[in-house]
């Protein structure tokens, strides 16, 4: 049987070049750039690789061992994007692999961005090509644990691997699986970004809702915070006050008119802040303008 791209072989050096050695087995040569290897290579000498094809389609060997293979699954992070074509993944080699764009969302707002860790696998197409393949929803569940109910309400930490237009799927830290309703976040997070949230709900089979928005008292006080912010980067006034629309304030602040309602009161009570004629004004800026 033929060499293929994604095996882990044992081969044996039959010649040295100037970059590099020919590895053989039955006849079958493979290049192991100098690069490549770990040391010097001597000749007849059984040294173990890992089979990928270079940047001009060659097989070739490394002696660097990947951390992903076609035989089981695991976390990488990705490297780059390219728009329209997919993004690429570092497995442990000195090639990333590509994860094409039909295994990802149609929207590449929220595809995977560099840093982003994805749960995967390596597969090998019909033309001997590597591709990262994502886990599916089967071996999601079946790497995962079951959260304990007394879990309710303890925060996590864990990684995006699924996105539909109700909602996200989470695999947290601890292996739990979460779902994260549209309802339960401000923005959509993208595919392997790395969110943190609470526990509100513990299904009978283990499984747990998450929820990404901030408990009341935190969502105050960041609110407020993101408001004054916000305000302070247009020179300490802006044209919102707590008679504006609530659709004008959901588009600039995402967040209900009550909230917004509550984070100004916060703010009026901690005399930051003074209202007039539809605009807010930062008083540490707009007294000592007045004086």
């Amino acid at each position: 049987m033929s060499l293929q791209a994604g095996e882990i072989v044992t081969l044996v050096c039959s010649r040295e070049t100037d970059i590099g050695y020919m590895l053989v087995q039955d006849q079958e040569e493979v290049f192991l750039h100098k690069n490549e290897a770990s040391g010097e290579v001597e000749i007849d000498q059984e040294v173990t690789v890992f089979l990928y094809h270079d940047s001009k389609g060659r097989l070739s060997a490394t002696m660097e061992m990947p951390f992903i293979t076609t035989e089981g699954y695991g976390f990488a992070k990705v490297v780059d994007k390219l728009d329209g074509v997919g993004v690429f993944v570092n497995i442990g080699i000195s090639k990333d692999i590509l994860l094409e764009k039909g295994d990802l969302p149609p929207l590449q707002e929220v595809w995977p961005e560099e840093g982003d860790e994805i749960f995967c696998t390596l597969k090998q197409t019909n033309k001997g090509r590597l591709l990262i393949k994502i886990a599916t929803e089967p071996v999601m569940r079946e790497f995962s644990v079951p959260a304990e109910p007394s879990m309710l309400n303890k925060n996590v930490t864990g990684i995006i691997y699924r996105t539909l237009r109700v909602g996200s799927y989470i695999l947290t830290d601890e292996r739990f699986i979460g779902f994260i309703h549209e309802s339960q976040r401000k923005t959509e997070p993208r595919i392997g970004e790395r969110v943190s949230g609470r526990i509100i709900d513990v299904k009978d089979d283990g499984s747990i809702n998450v929820s990404l928005l901030p408990r009341v008292h935190e969502g105050l006080d960041q609110e407020a915070n993101d408001i004054y912010e916000y305000m302070m980067s247009r020179g300490g006034a802006m044209p919102y006050w707590d008679k504006s629309d609530a659709e004008d304030i959901k588009v600039r602040f995402k967040i209900s008119k009550a909230s917004f309602k509550r984070a100004m009161g916060r703010l009026l009570k901690e005399n930051k802040i003074y209202q007039e004629d539809g605009w807010t004004y930062a008083k540490e800026l707009f007294e000592k303008k007045e004086q």
